[in-house]
């Protein structure tokens, strides 16, 4: 993964409220850099669907743990990954297409963004989201320092 960030993504699967999705920019893709968020966001003893990472091996411990392996196949029954990875689908054409340019230090904004608007996209249309998103900003401010990373590396608040 040399020149790449690696980010994290936990899918729950709502049915007719929506899938929900959090993400995370992790310091890579090793067991102990996936596991804290999984355990902080994951009930244990929940079903979790992931691909063949070996990473993942843990998960049989405290999960319902299902791997589908897409070198055979893509579901199995319940067991798929379609729904995180149509989310992958929509963040990669968002950052190459739309913002074209994404430094390192502000990637976790553009998935924050990109998060609220995938989990607000069936009880709001455009108008709502914008309107949430503004109330969000009041009080808070981002000097220019900031943005561009001169105050040395900006890290993520959550």
């Amino acid at each position: 993964m040399i020149g790449k960030v690696a980010v994290m993504g936990l899918l729950g699967r709502h049915g007719t409220k929506g899938s929900q999705v959090r993400l995370k920019v992790v310091k890579g893709v090793k067991r102990r850099d996936l596991m804290p968020h999984i355990e902080q966001h994951v009930e244990r003893g929940a079903n979790v669907y992931t691909d063949s990472l070996p990473s993942y091996g843990i998960l049989n411990d405290d999960y319902i743990h299902g791997v589908i392996d897409h070198a055979e196949t893509y579901v199995n029954g319940q067991i798929h990954t379609n729904g995180c990875e149509n989310f992958w689908s929509l963040l990669k054409r968002a950052l190459k297409g739309t913002y074209v340019s994404v430094e390192p230090f502000h990637l976790f904004r553009y998935l924050d963004e990109q998060a609220f608007r995938f989990n607000n996209r069936i009880e709001m249309n455009d108008a709502d989201r914008f309107s949430l998103a503004i109330t969000g900003i009041v009080g808070r401010r981002l000097t220019y320092k900031e943005l561009i990373g001169a105050l040395g590396a900006v890290t993520s608040p959550n």
